[in-house]
């Protein structure tokens, strides 16, 4: 059997486990769309951020709800490591790409359901996006790039952790991250300190990418750099997945 079918094998393992799991299912579609609602309802009025804000929270939210399926995706990775399942997968001569590559692959087809689910919401919300063809294209794109990223970095981290317990907790920083970059609020609005730190983290340019392809006005220079950080995120990821798996395989 080739890499090819191996992978689609364990593709459609993990999606199966990750929808039958209600917490995940909650995490990664439900969540965000709570937070779209309560930001945009609760307190919407009280952000000036120069157009309507459920325009301006949208792209961030996009990024939000890559973030909140990375737990669950961390989990599963770790679970299979420590409960001898991967013993059995080498046992049936199923190579390691097919097993990482696997997990990736879920985390990124959960995320572009919730991404979806989230937008269908925002349209019904008042949502108008200026974007045409090529810039829905320049979003999806940039959401599959980063959702690949975010997932090695994920499955390298839930690679490392000692158990299932803490490798859920190792995405933390993750799902914390869009709340401390330009998602909510323009970064120019925070106080000193918070606010470079907003600027120059990664989340940022990314959602600035997705911000402006959804108004119709694209910015080259944060698109360059948005796709940089994606690559470099999930080059990372890749790396240290695929070392930390050798190891303890």
């Amino acid at each position: 059997m080739s890499n090819k079918p191996q992978s689609v094998v364990m593709l459609n393992r993990n999606f199966k486990h990750i929808t039958r799991n209600p917490t995940s299912v909650f995490n990664a579609v439900v969540m965000p769309i709570v937070i779209l609602l309560m930001f945009v309802y609760m307190f919407g009025d009280t952000f000036d951020v120069g157009i309507d804000y459920i325009d301006y929270a949208t792209p961030g939210l996009i990024l939000l709800a890559i973030c909140y399926g990375l737990g669950g995706t961390a989990t599963s990775v770790n679970s299979d490591m420590t409960k001898g399942i991967i013993n059995r997968f080498k046992v049936m001569d199923v190579p390691r790409s097919a097993v990482l590559t696997g997990h990736v692959a879920a985390s990124t087809l959960i995320n572009v359901v919730a991404i979806t689910a989230l937008v269908g919401v925002a349209l019904l919300m008042g949502f108008r996006p200026a974007a045409g063809f090529l810039e829905w294209l320049g979003v999806a794109g940039i959401v599959v790039l980063l959702g690949v990223a975010a997932g090695w970095f994920t499955v390298a981290l839930g690679l490392a952790a000692k158990s299932p317990e803490t490798a859920g907790m190792s995405a933390v920083p993750l799902v914390m991250l869009p709340f401390f970059s330009s998602a909510i609020v323009p970064a120019e609005n925070m106080g000193p300190g918070l606010r470079q730190f907003a600027e120059y983290q990664p989340f940022t340019p990314i959602i600035e990418t997705m911000r402006g392809l959804l108004a119709g006005a694209p910015d080259t220079g944060d698109a360059i750099t948005a796709v940089a950080w994606c690559v470099g995120i999930g080059l990372v990821g890749y790396l240290w997945a695929s070392s930390t798996f050798k190891k303890r395989a």
